[in-house]
């Protein structure tokens, strides 16, 4: 049983939540302001942290979103994530961004798929059950009329996340189901990383890197 601050930076949404025992307590998060991670996530911590009334020094961990997303997103999450750790010489907690994405679906059969925007007709995806077992590992996919055609020939597929509003227009099949507007939030971290703390799954703080999936690139502006 843990007192846990969770963040997640990964996408547009800046979400932070404070959970004890694998149950969200407080949450704080905001997706209207673009990746505004930077001005935003700490006052949202302190928000958060005064709400619930304790001192940050209290809580047992602190969990991150550890992607893949926004390559800028990820590295201000875990950077603060990090420099909190240090400073409270807590355990580091990573949470897998789809995994946590999965969990904002509850289904009896059939699969999820989380899947975050990329570039073009690329995402980032990942398969799970109904149980939230992972069926296939995270990929960097180019997205056509083909893509899932296994699984959906015999099963309802639901896909969420920002990536579903390109892929809708792609896949066509009746299993399909999007579940639109859905972004990772820190209140689905909050079982992942009562889970992980009990198993004592941290990370190594000094070395820990988000998960990209893929190099940056930094695009040329226009002239």
């Amino acid at each position: 049983m843990a007192l846990v601050l969770n963040l997640e930076t990964a996408t547009i949404n800046c979400s932070v939540s404070l959970s004890k025992d694998g149950e969200t307590l407080v949450l704080k998060e905001d997706n209207s302001s673009g990746y505004s991670h930077a001005e935003t996530l700490h006052v949202f911590i302190n928000e958060v942290v005064e709400t619930a009334n304790i001192n940050l020094t209290t809580i047992d961990a602190v969990a991150v979103s550890k992607g893949p997303g926004s390559y800028t997103g990820l590295r201000i999450g875990v950077s603060s994530a990090k420099g909190l750790c240090y400073a409270l010489n807590k355990p580091l907690l990573a949470i897998d961004t789809l995994e946590s994405l999965a969990h904002q679906i509850n289904i009896k059969e059939g699969y999820i798929v989380p899947m975050l925007d990329a570039r073009r007709m690329e995402v980032y995806s990942a398969i799970y059950t109904c149980d939230f077992e992972l069926y296939r590992k995270i990929e960097a996919q180019i997205i056509d009329v083909n893509s899932f055609n296994s699984i959906l020939e015999k099963n309802k597929v639901y896909f969420i996340g920002n990536g579903v509003a390109k892929t809708k227009s792609v896949i066509t099949h009746p299993n399909a189901i999007f579940v639109e507007g859905k972004l990772p939030s820190a209140n689905e971290m909050s079982k992942l990383a009562e889970i992980k703390y009990k198993k004592s799954d941290t990370e190594d703080v000094a070395y820990f890197e988000p998960y990209y999936l893929k190099d940056f690139i930094a695009l040329k502006k226009k002239s």
